[in-house]
């Protein structure tokens, strides 16, 4: 009994231990709580449901808050996003998807940036979180894998005042031209996700930024329709997974 346990738990370890060290393809995940992850989360407890789509994965890496490579399982943000309950996002769909379609990506690294609650002046180049995305995305590299794309959803917050609305095109504009600079890749693929919510009365301004953004190698993934949690800000599990797909299509046909 004890050797048919033993063999049954080496196989289920099998199924998550990495075929490399170390990523072939990275890609970065950034931006507010939708993209961190809060799907399953009710009253501040995650229900603990990962969908077959968000499973661990051999090909599938994620960078810890402590810069080591793990096999990512959900919730991927759990060290970085930690001082709220988090859930499900779209980057374990994401990846599952895109490893499943192109062999060619290898080993897929994940590198969690995400913090619930941030506008878009909190990215600004300089801050703490901009700072940790580039120190995070430059040691992601250090193995010898390339990063292939950031996937950025972001914006709820920027809803509760109109002056930041109007900020918000040139802001993010600046963001994307700056995390390009200092990663040493002018035209890094960024896959932003317009908003599906807001915290505040002007989505739509915000919205039409994100939809109306037009720098080379940035396209844009609508959430607008997706299901979201009670509190009608979050995304369900379920959407999410559905995003993570919508981002993977959008990825492999940059």
């Amino acid at each position: 009994m004890l050797t048919f346990l033993f063999l049954a738990l080496l196989a289920h370890a099998q199924l998550v231990i990495p075929t490399s060290s170390q990523p072939n393809s990275i890609v970065i995940l950034a931006g507010q709580s939708n993209m961190s992850g809060r799907g399953g989360v009710i009253n501040n407890i995650w229900d603990g449901v990962v969908p077959p789509e968000c499973r661990p994965n051999p090909k599938i890496l994620r960078l810890t808050s402590t810069l080591t490579w793990v096999p990512a399982t959900e919730p991927l943000h759990k060290d970085i996003d930690n001082y709220v309950t988090v859930g499900v996002g779209p980057g374990m769909a994401f990846a599952n998807s895109v490893v499943a379609r192109d062999p060619s990506l290898g080993v897929v690294g994940l590198v969690p940036c995400a913090i619930g609650g941030t506008a878009i002046g909190q990215w600004s180049r300089g801050s703490f979180l901009y700072s940790q995305l580039v120190r995070r995305a430059s040691a992601a590299v250090q193995g010898g894998g390339k990063i292939k794309a950031m996937l950025w959803y972001q914006g709820e917050a920027d809803t509760a005042s109109s002056e930041d609305a109007e900020l918000y095109k040139g802001r993010l504009e600046k963001f994307f031209g700056d995390v390009r600079s200092d990663l040493n890749s002018p035209m890094l693929p960024i896959i932003q996700v317009a908003l599906a919510s807001g915290q505040g009365l002007n989505i739509e301004k915000v919205r039409e930024a994100q939809l109306g953004l037009n720098l080379p190698n940035v396209k844009c993934v609508d959430a607008k329709g997706l299901q979201l949690e009670p509190d009608y800000v979050h995304l369900t599990t379920q959407a999410q997974v559905q995003l993570g797909k919508m981002l993977a299509d959008s990825f492999l046909h940059t």
